[in-house]
């Protein structure tokens, strides 16, 4: 597969040749959650086909910005983790997923949500400062997506999966852009049924002010 050069001898267009093409930027946000195996960057991107995701990941290794690993035994599979170069593109995957989100709208007709997106999207609209003296769990359910948070004074750990020991579990669909944007309170979103919770309802209402789009 040809490499797109721009001829230019400039920043932007070096960055553009390494994680510009189709694809390559929506693997970086997978592994800026962390390691994954070729399968799970293949399951966490369903409609990429088999041999752009090859190539892609052929190209940034090449690039430096992503390298193989091998977990320890009894594992013992191959992982694909992005290098500290590659983790520098973290402000800028952050910078451009808010810029992004200006345009969402509602989801289009096939589009999904992943979880690592997700777990993105937490991190990009945490508000440290709305998070002061604030201990909390959550896990999110979204369907067949779950991840979940843990808060603690103004740090924020978010990552897939469900936790056992949530404080609070939200289940929702796409009502939980319209809380964290407030175009609805949460205990608005409760009454209608847009949102589901077991656990302290106060919670919910903390969640609203410290991921606030």
């Amino acid at each position: 597969m040809a490499k797109r050069e721009f001829g230019q001898y400039c920043g932007l267009a070096r960055a553009v040749e390494i994680v510009g093409e189709r694809w390559a930027l929506l693997i970086i946000r997978d592994l800026l959650v962390g390691p994954r195996r070729y399968t799970d960057l293949r399951n966490g991107l369903p409609k990429i086909p088999t041999n752009i995701l090859s190539a892609r990941l052929k190209e940034m290794e090449a690039a430096g910005v992503v390298q193989r690993r091998v977990l320890p035994r009894p594992d013992g599979s191959v992982v694909y983790e992005l290098t500290d170069y590659g983790r520098d593109l973290e402000e800028a995957v952050m910078h451009l997923s808010r810029w992004g989100a200006r345009s969402l709208g509602e989801p289009r007709p096939g589009e999904i949500v992943t979880p690592a997106s997700m777990v993105l999207a937490m991190r990009n609209t945490f508000r440290p400062e709305a998070a002061a003296g604030l201990a909390a769990r959550y896990e999110v359910r979204m369907g067949e997506t779950v991840f979940h948070m843990r808060v603690a004074d103004g740090a924020l750990n978010a990552g897939e999966g469900p936790l056992p020991d949530a404080d609070l579990v939200i289940e929702t669909g796409m009502a939980i852009k319209a809380v964290m944007a407030g175009e609805i309170t949460p205990a608005e979103a409760v009454a209608t049924g847009a949102v589901r919770i077991e656990g302290d309802p106060a919670l919910l209402e903390r969640f609203a002010e410290v991921f606030a789009i």
